[in-house]
């Protein structure tokens, strides 16, 4: 035997390597379907996912007149309470379950990256949130709705609302000791976004209230809710205003989308600062 074939038969076969992006996209897939499956397995979050979101809309709805002033009510309490039930609870529940359990902390240690690792937990109650919107909307007009003026401000406060309440999440999740205590540090952003419901607003009149509530990322959600599907915020509607048409809803839809975009950014900036990745043990 040769130096040649001794060189040879010690030379280890060359694999082809998997470059870095498609290890990044397995890791990332792989994060989300499992954060999919768990979100599955917990019949608490699935039934608080489901039963409370499209259940009461459908209620108000079914025991109103049914015309543009009842559906957009409707719809904005759907846009609430899939926020606050589908996305922010289970999100807030989700996080700080995974950080007592140290997973949080585990999976920074890998090759996932943080935004991979928050945007798997986020995932599933972003899923439901727009498979329910997209179901809602035909089941109401199904159900004898008249058709929304505008779907841009409705889509407007779905989109920005889901990346809102995601960061109010993992905010609250920052300040919440284990998981049965997001029962109670939840309250405070479901009070704010009970307060920042239309036909609730009402109630204060002309206040100092009404005009402090208005300015809250609920209210500026309710009002590109209501406009979109009715053309004027609840308000409006019930004083007697003219509702705007298709091209009238964008100058309409300003102030609330400017107020919601502004509050996002602080919420998005308060999240990254004050989220825990540890347990507080």
């Amino acid at each position: 035997m040769n130096a040649q074939t001794v060189t040879s038969s010690v030379t280890p076969s060359v694999t082809p390597s998997v470059t870095p992006a498609r290890k990044t996209a397995f890791v990332k897939t792989s994060l989300f379907k499992a954060e999919w499956l768990q979100f599955r397995r917990n019949r608490t979050l699935m039934f608080m996912a489901t039963v409370f979101p499209v259940g009461i809309p459908l209620l108000i709805f079914a025991v109103g007149a049914g015309g543009a002033v009842e559906t957009a009510n409707a719809f904005d309490y759907f846009v609430m309470y899939t926020l606050l039930f589908v996305q922010f609870y289970t999100v807030l529940s989700m996080a700080t379950t995974r950080r007592d359990e140290r997973v949080l902390k585990r999976l920074r240690t890998g090759e996932a990256r943080d935004l991979d690792i928050l945007g798997a937990i986020c995932f599933p109650g972003a899923l439901l949130t727009l498979i329910f919107t997209i179901v809602i909307i035909p089941l109401l007009l199904a159900l004898g709705a008249p058709m929304p003026v505008n779907l841009i401000p409705m889509v407007l406060a779905v989109l920005l609302g889901l990346v809102l309440c995601s960061a109010l999440a993992l905010l609250t999740s920052g300040f919440t000791r284990n998981a049965e205590a997001a029962q109670l540090t939840s309250g405070p952003v479901f009070i704010l976004a009970m307060g920042g419901l239309g036909s609730v607003r009402i109630a204060f009149g002309e206040s100092i209230v009404a005009d402090i509530l208005a300015y809250t990322p609920f209210a500026a959600i309710s009002d590109l809710a209501q406009i979109g599907w009715a053309g004027a915020t609840f308000y409006d509607n019930v004083t007697g205003a003219t509702p705007v048409d298709f091209a009238g809803a964008f100058q309409e839809m300003l102030v609330p989308l400017g107020i919601l975009a502004v509050w996002t950014i602080v919420a998005l900036w308060a999240a990254s600062r004050y989220m825990r990745w540890d347990s507080h043990r």
